[in-house]
Parts: C-alpha cells; sequence; structure tokens
C-alpha cells in the first residue's frame, strides 16, 4: 500500500545471476519503502515483488525532507528501504548516518562498482543519461560536452537552470575530468550560447527547438521516451517527434562516456526488516523488475543485458562514463558555487 505524506504527483539472465534465484524470499512478512519518487512510477515492480515472494511492500511516499524525518523517527523508524534519485541524495543520506553497510553478492554482480558504494552503502538501480537533444534537421552524428563552449554554437543552445540537480551533476563531473578552472571556462562560454535563460525543464528544450528558438540543448534521455510515446497530436509528441538524440561524451576522457545520474536505493540504518529490505533491492536488479523498470520509466537499466524500451533502444547503445560516481558527487559544492560565480542563471 501507498501513504503519501506530501503532494504527489509530482514528477509525474541466467539463474545463477537473477535475484529470485540467488536469495529465495521467505513467504510472507513486510517491508517498508520510503521513497522520493511518486509511488506509481515503482508500483508495478513492487506489485511484481509481492506476487513473486509473498512478502508486502509498504509505500511512504516522502517528497521533501526524508533525512529529517529519518531522524526525527531515530530507532522507531519503520523504514527498511531508502528509495530516491540523485547520487548526491543518497551520499547526504550515508554522510548524515542514516543507512547501513550491506554485502551481497547479487547486487555486486548485477551493478557496476562505478555504480554503486564501495562499502555497500547504497547501489544504483537505473541510469538517467544526460544526453543532447538535436533539431531533425540539423546533421550532427558525435558530440562532447566541451562542444557546448564552441563559438559555432552561439544563440543556439537550451538548456534548464544550472543549479538544477540535473546540470550540477554534469557541472560537477566536468569538475572531475577537467578541473575547476578549466569547468569555468567552459560554463562562460556555454552561457555566451544561451538561445534564452537557463530556465523551464528538460522537455522544454525539445519545445524550443521545435519553435525554432534553439537547435540543440542538453537535457534527460528518458523524458525523449515519455514525448515520443505521449498521445499522437499532443504537445509533448510533437516535441519529441522534432528531434533526435546524441549522447555526448567527456572529450578529455581517455575512455569517455556519458555523463549519468541515478535513481538507487539504500538500507535504512534501523531497518526492522533488515533481510527483507536486502531482498527487495536485490529483486530491483533481476532481469524482470530491470526490464519493467525500463519499460514503465524510459530510463536505462543498471544491468547489462536487459531489454530496452524501443524508443530508448533507438538511440543506440550508451557508453557510461567510467569514472566512480561518489567522486563526481564530491564536486557538487564546487559545481553550484561555480553556477552562481559566472551568472548562468541570470
Amino acid at each position: 500500500m501507498a501513504l503519501c505524506l506530501s503532494a504527489c504527483g509530482r514528477e509525474p539472465s541466467s539463474a545463477g545471476t537473477d535475484a529470485a534465484a540467488a536469495a529465495p524470499a521467505q513467504p510472507g512478512g513486510a517491508v517498508t519503502l520510503y521513497t522520493t519518487r511518486e509511488p506509481g512510477l515503482v508500483q508495478p515492480l513492487l506489485d511484481a515483488f509481492t506476487a513473486e515472494t509473498g512478502t508486502r511492500v509498504d509505500t511512504v511516499f516522502v517528497r521533501d525532507g526524508l533525512a529529517e524525518r529519518l531522524r526525527a523517527e531515530g530507532e522507531r523508524s519503520p523504514a527498511d528501504v531508502l528509495m530516491t534519485v540523485d547520487t548526491g541524495n543518497l551520499l547526504d543520506l550515508v554522510d548524515a548516518g542514516l543507512t547501513q553497510p550491506i554485502a551481497s553478492p547479487v547486487l555486486d554482480q548485477a551493478i557496476p562498482a562505478h555504480l554503486r558504494d564501495p562499502q555497500g552503502q547504497w547501489y544504483a538501480l537505473s541510469l538517467r543519461d544526460r544526453i543532447l537533444y538535436v533539431d531533425n534537421d540539423l546533421a550532427l552524428d558525435g558530440f562532447a560536452y566541451e562542444d557546448l563552449a564552441k563559438p559555432e554554437w552561439k544563440g543556439r543552445v537550451c538548456i534548464r537552470s544550472g543549479q538544477h540537480p540535473y546540470n550540477t551533476s554534469l557541472i560537477a563531473a566536468m569538475i572531475a575530468h577537467q578541473g575547476e578552472a578549466a569547468t569555468e571556462q567552459w560554463l562562460r562560454g556555454v552561457k555566451a550560447n544561451l538561445a534564452r535563460k537557463a530556465a523551464g525543464g528538460d522537455r522544454e528544450v525539445a519545445r524550443d527547438i521545435l519553435g525554432g528558438i534553439c537547435d540543440i540543448g542538453i537535457a534527460n534521455a528518458y523524458y525523449v521516451g515519455r514525448m515520443k510515446n505521449a498521445e499522437p497530436g499532443s504537445e509533448q509528441h510533437q516535441w519529441g517527434e522534432a528531434i533526435k538524440v546524441v549522447r555526448p561524451v567527456f572529450a578529455g576522457a581517455p575512455d569517455g562516456g556519458t555523463h549519468v545520474n541515478i535513481s538507487g536505493a539504500a538500507v535504512a540504518r534501523h531497518a526492522p526488516n533488515r533481510d527483507n529490505a536486502v531482498r527487495l533491492l536485490e529483486y530491483l536488479v533481476s532481469d524482470q523488475a530491470q526490464s519493467l523498470y525500463a519499460r514503465a520509466n524510459y530510463e536505462y537499466p543498471v544491468k547489462a543485458g536487459v531489454e530496452l524500451d524501443p524508443v530508448v533502444a533507438s538511440f543506440g547503445p550508451l557508453k557510461v562514463d567510467p569514472l566512480p560516481l561518489a567522486e563526481i558527487a564530491r564536486h557538487r559544492r564546487q559545481a553550484s558555487e561555480l553556477v552562481d560565480r559566472v551568472g548562468f542563471d541570470q
């Protein structure tokens, strides 16, 4: 069952590796999930977990103040699993002492090392690649994030606020790759190339490309899935049909890949149902759950070899930037300060 504590409706294998085979669930029991994601986005997975294991999932939606709530509840907290988006949010929970480490060969085998905590404090469950939206009429194949600052794109770039977590994460990754001084120069170049103020959301980037305001923009890939699968003739469907996707890489990195952020989860420090909590996390990286997740939310599976949504598959292979997410997240504060220093959102 799901309980809303804040405004809901926002944001709108082999047997050896499959979670169900590796960690058979005990029938019955319960597990409590605290999530900052609208329950409807993950409910199909939770229902499938209950059907598979007989374990009930009680879902509590906490739109804001997850850490504050956990601190207030203390040892009496019923929370078993904490689910949120953005690596930084997970690290904040870890730093606040609100999670506990777990050891799971199932999770370690399914999730690449740079997409989980080395001490087992948190795990990525799906990927949100930060890509380039491109006008359909523009001949453009390869692209580097660094290219956004090139003079040829002056007055042709759209992007949402630099202070949005999606963008501070990207800027933090640039700092990790290039250093703060080079990133400041790059960010000033991107600002000089903006076609309009950095504002709105990712879908508005596609809208403004259709409207002729800009030719390219940075946004998350999963919104393209939502737009292209929207009702034919609707505004959002038109926005999605006006663009194509190019996955940028970091030009300065030897093994350059596309920047990703995540949705992920951790086991709560005082989890009263710890075994079921681990079992739920293991289920969420099973082939079945990863496929359900990918098709429901158009996010990229964290586990290799899982069938993709057809729209997401049409974007081509995703080569993820191999820099550990924890390393990127260490530069979040620098990234935010840099956005203000260059007046990116002004």
